[in-house]
């Protein structure tokens, strides 16, 4: 692989960017200063370093974040703060999109990804991707509830598939839903009379919030999300 391709794919910046970068001399390979873009390079064997950090590639990056309250899901918008903005400096953004959408005021885990391919498995109606949702609730919920919601209920035309609720105290449910509709876990609570105060996605498929930080973000494997 030429050596300002291998830059550009560890998210160095634009070809034109990343021939600067190492005219600057801030790019060695094996320990040696190299400035020439076109230099070849074995790219999983060769050891390259820019300003002293081994760069390590990788065609596809996948990172899971602890969504704060207050951001869209979404690359960019002109007057929204964007999730894209929570992403730490060492984050790899080159064509990095999220992974389905949660909404602005709900907080949880979030998948990120370059890889187009598995982006749209995921998110495919057919794949059925369990995602598992904290709420707080306006009210009590009782067993008859909960069996709706287990049933599938009625969200504007749209009766959603048989989902997991679970009581976990007073005021307070797990949900799990194999969908992604528009506002899909208020919409369900309104269904049987309540309301969601507070929702926190806690789970994506094989992925667990478990102890992130709000805000946190952590590069994960393939193999950890399917």
């Amino acid at each position: 692989m030429r050596l300002d391709k291998f830059l550009t794919e560890c998210g160095l910046g634009s070809r034109k960017e990343v021939k600067s970068l190492l005219t600057s001399g801030k790019v060695k390979v094996n320990g040696e200063i190299v400035k020439n873009p076109q230099s070849n390079i074995k790219e999983n064997e060769d050891k390259v370093e820019y300003n002293n950090r081994v760069l390590e590639y990788s065609k596809f990056r996948y990172y899971i974040m602890n969504k704060k309250a207050g951001y869209i899901t979404a690359v960019e918008d002109p007057r929204e703060k964007t999730v894209m903005e929570l992403l730490p400096e060492w984050v790899i953004k080159k064509e990095l999109a999220p992974v389905g959408r949660l909404d602005k005021d709900t907080e949880g885990l979030l998948l990120l990804t370059n890889d187009g391919q598995l982006n749209h498995k995921l998110l495919a109606p057919k794949s059925h991707v369990e995602k598992t949702y904290y709420a707080e609730l306006e009210k009590d919920i009782n067993s008859e509830d909960i069996e709706k919601l287990e049933n599938g209920v009625d969200i504007g035309g749209y009766i959603t598939m048989p989902a997991k609720a679970e009581i976990i105290g007073e005021k307070k449910i797990h949900l799990t839903i194999k969908e992604g509709k528009f506002h899909q876990v208020k919409k369900m609570l309104e269904a049987v009379d309540n309301k969601v105060i507070y929702l926190k996605r806690i789970s994506f498929g094989k992925l667990l919030l478990d102890d992130m930080e709000l805000g946190e973000v952590r590069e994960v494997k393939v193999e950890d999300i399917i």
